[in-house]
């Protein structure tokens, strides 16, 4: 990932608090740990670079540590996109103030509530990563995304039985693109994002 001097340094310290709290809360599996950059932080940067964000404002949903919210978050700071960090942990959410105050990233706000009791949304771009199947998925981010949204997803190798099952209650039009840490898994783009009929 080709990125400035300054946002890699920032990524960096996200990296090392990452592993600095990573024994009190799991926010990462600890055998991924060694290779935290590429499996974590460049997986989570790709969607920030194939939705190419020149506006809007950016919901992440279970944002857990912070993938992919916080490095969207860095990845966007110049341009003033605002990142929203929906978290119901506590520990969680704890962990991603800290992030938040330490790399001074004045345009994340941060949510600890539970996905199901926001108010309903109009953001520009939403995201998730490792949360729930697709079908599961789909309802909050419907009630969460502008009408010309996107949602971005980073989804592991059941993909296309995720899409097929969720193509039973929803309708929806669909990009995927491999993802650059997974050989089978992509990196997934939904728009137009209805209950079928």
């Amino acid at each position: 990932m080709d990125v400035s001097r300054e946002t890699d340094a920032m990524l960096a310290r996200y990296a090392d608090l990452i592993a600095k709290w990573n024994p009190t809360i799991n926010l990462v599996a600890p055998g991924t740990l060694p290779d935290l950059r590429y499996r974590h932080i460049d997986d989570s940067a790709q969607l920030f670079t194939h939705a190419a964000p020149k506006s809007g404002s950016w919901l992440d949903l279970g944002s857990g540590g912070g993938l992919p919210g916080i490095v969207i978050a860095i990845l966007g700071r110049k341009q003033s996109l605002p990142v929203t960090l929906v978290e119901s942990d506590r520990r969680k959410s704890a962990f991603l103030t800290t992030v938040r105050r330490e790399l001074q990233l004045d345009n994340v706000t941060i949510k600890p509530a539970r996905i199901e009791q926001l108010e309903q949304g109009q953001f520009s771009f939403v995201s998730a990563r490792a949360l729930a199947p697709l079908k599961d998925l789909l309802p909050m981010i419907a009630a969460q995304l502008a009408s010309t949204g996107e949602a971005w997803l980073l989804k592991g190798r059941t993909w296309q039985q995720e899409v097929e099952a969720a193509r039973a209650t929803w309708s929806f039009d669909i990009e995927t693109y491999p993802s650059i840490t997974d050989a089978e898994s992509v990196a997934m783009k939904l728009r137009k994002i209805e209950p079928n009929a």
